[in-house]
Formats: C-alpha cells, structure tokens, sequence
C-alpha cells in the first residue's frame, strides 16, 4: 500500500512537471501571450495545495524528507512550488528540461520569479560544474525573491516563508551553499535577507548575531562601515519605501532587536531620522496614528537619550499646526477615559476576588 501511495504521488508529480514544461513551451512559442501565460503558470504553482492535491502529495514514505504543513513555522499553508522544489532536488533529470527553457525565456516578466520558486533548492544542493551558469542562477534567485518577497509585502502575507526561511537558515548561515553563487550575487543575497528577515520574524537576536557573522564583505566597507551597519542601511531604506501599514507598524514593533548593535555614528543618524521621520503627522509620508506611536516607541527605545526634549519638541511643532488640536485633543480624552476605565475594572475585578477568597480560621 505504501508503494502505491508512493507512486501515485511520483506520478502527480511528474504530471506537474509535465504541465510546466507545456506551459513554457507555449510562451515560448506564442509571443502575443507570453505574459499572459508566464503569469498565469507563476500564480500556479505559488497557490496553496487544495485538499484534493493534498492526500496524494503527503503521501510519504519512511525516510522521505517532502516538505508538509507541520515543517512550515510561520507559513501554516503548503503551496506548490514548496513540493516541486524538493521533488527537482530528488530528481534533477526531471528538472533539466524546464531550466532549459527557462533560460530561453530569461528576460521575460515573472521568469526569474519561476526561477526562484521551483528551483531554490535545486540550485544549492544538486552539483552545477558550470560558473557562468551559477552566476546567472545566482542573479536570477536574488532578483526572483525580492519580486515575490515584496508581493507578502504588498498583501501582507506569508505566502514565501518557506522560501526566505531555506534562503536564510541553509544558505546564508552554511557558507558552503553560499559560495556555491558568486560573490556579486551573494552579496545581493544577505542585502536582501536583511530587508525582509524582521517582515517574517526570523529576526531574533541569536539568529540575527549569526546572520552577521556570515556576511560577505563588500568594497565600501571601509566608508560604509561593517555587517551591522549594511544590515541597518538596508532595514531603513527598506522602512522608507513601505505603504501597507500593518507591515511598517510590524516592522517598527521588531526593530527593537537592533539594540545593542555597535553602528558607526552616521548609520546611527541615519536610523534615528528614519524613526523620527514617522513621528509627526503630515508629509511626506503621513502616517497614521498608530504608526506615529510605534515609531515613537521604537524611537524611545533604541535612542532613549533626549527622550524628553524629542517629545517637548515635537508637542511645540504640533501647537504651531492647529487644525491637528482637535484630534489630538479627542485622542487624549480618549486614552484618559480608557485608562481610567480599565484602571477602575481592574479595582472592581480585584476587590471582588478577594472577597470570594475564603478567609483564614
């Protein structure tokens, strides 16, 4: 019964496999609708496995190592592409005809984000003997991941988990995979690992020491300065440039982590004009509410010298705008009325409590 299972998933599968290839052979050939075509198979096999597929995709033997649900910490779905990729590391074969394809299709939308999905795994842990190979492989898993790092960005979603998840733990922190790329497109990889490792809070203060011990070194580093301050230049930049608003007030509820970090005095600069640059409502980014105190928390925290003549200040430039006095006069009414409500609940809860709780003889 086990071997059947077995090869009714192997033949799943290779079916899978089959639809690929027929897919890139029609975009190939049908130029009119490449795109439509490349993005259709793109959203294919990022899309989570339904319960028909999933039956006979976790079908497993004894000592099968397939990706399932339980392996993925922060994901909670199993998609597609998480399958494949193991499937074309177990057999390579299968694999060569697509990458071959591939490679005619290179500069086209969505191909490198093909790429990076099916093939993340194949490219580190199957032997490739040829360097310019590597090197394009190398270019196009960098440049795939960021495209669909920021489509999570964008949805505020952790479809690419497992993807960031294989980039960071068995890639960055086991120098032997990593230096199996070359050393333009390695170095492209930790910048990239650094904008998005707080978005998919892989950035605990552990991980993160050893993520610093590994990284490459570039050629500005005498003006720029060591790993932390790459790492801290790409996280603000990074701050700089998002929209959604839950994923910059989580990314400013995790940077706490960079405390303790030994940053040169102009990456620290740079990082305190970020914070304060969400602080105050009005351009250029207006941000909400919500965001002003996580920035203001975030701030506080990593930078709590003059933390008192930030807030003086920033109270006296809010006087000199009056059309914000009414909001801020209603929010602090608000928080007052609140605390003082939970403040007495918290009395009544306690007072009850101890008067249900039996007395000593």
């Amino acid at each position: 019964m086990r071997e059947v299972s077995t090869n009714r998933r192997s033949n799943y599968l290779a079916a899978l496999t089959q639809e690929i290839e027929r897919k890139l052979q029609k975009a190939l050939s049908n130029h009119s609708q490449r795109l439509q075509v490349l993005q259709q198979l793109f959203a294919d096999i990022a899309l989570e496995i339904d319960d028909r597929a999933r039956d006979i995709i976790l079908s497993k033997k004894e000592g099968d190592d397939i990706t399932t649900p339980e392996d993925i910490a922060g994901g909670g779905c199993l998609c597609f592409y998480e399958v494949l990729a193991d499937h074309y590391v177990k057999t390579p074969e299968s694999a060569r005809r697509i990458l071959d394809l591939i490679v005619q299709l290179w500069s086209q939308s969505f191909v490198s984000h093909i790429f990076a999905l099916l093939f993340h795994k194949w490219l580190f842990e199957v032997p490739i003997d040829e360097s310019e190979t590597s090197i394009r492989y190398g270019s196009a898993l960098v440049q795939g991941a960021n495209d669909v790092f920021w489509i999570d960005i964008q949805t505020n979603t952790r479809h690419f988990f497992s993807l960031f998840r294989y980039l960071l733990e068995e890639v960055a922190l086991i120098p032997d995979r990593s230096n199996k790329i070359s050393l333009q497109a390695r170095r492209d990889l930790y910048l990239l690992l650094s904008r998005f490792i707080l978005f998919y809070d892989l950035g605990e203060k552990e991980i993160l020491q050893n993520f610093l011990i590994h990284f490459p070194t570039y050629p500005n580093s005498v003006l720029v300065g060591g790993p932390a301050d790459y790492f801290v230049i790409e996280l603000t930049d990074m701050l700089q440039k998002l929209k959604v608003e839950p994923v910059l007030i989580h990314y400013l509820s995790r940077i706490s982590v960079l405390q303790g970090l030994e940053l040169r005095m102009a990456t620290s600069t740079r990082l305190s004009a970020c914070l304060k640059s969400f602080t105050s409502p009005g351009g250029p980014a207006y941000p909400t509410r919500a965001v002003r105190h996580a920035a203001w928390n975030t701030l506080d925290y990593l930078f709590p010298v003059g933390r008192y003549p930030r807030h003086v200040i920033s109270l006296f430039f809010r006087l000199l705008y009056p059309w914000y006095w009414p909001s801020s006069c209603w929010n602090f009414i608000m928080t007052c009325v609140k605390t003082i409500f939970y403040y007495v609940l918290g009395l009544i809860i306690s007072s009850w409590e101890s008067m249900r709780r039996p007395k000593n003889a």
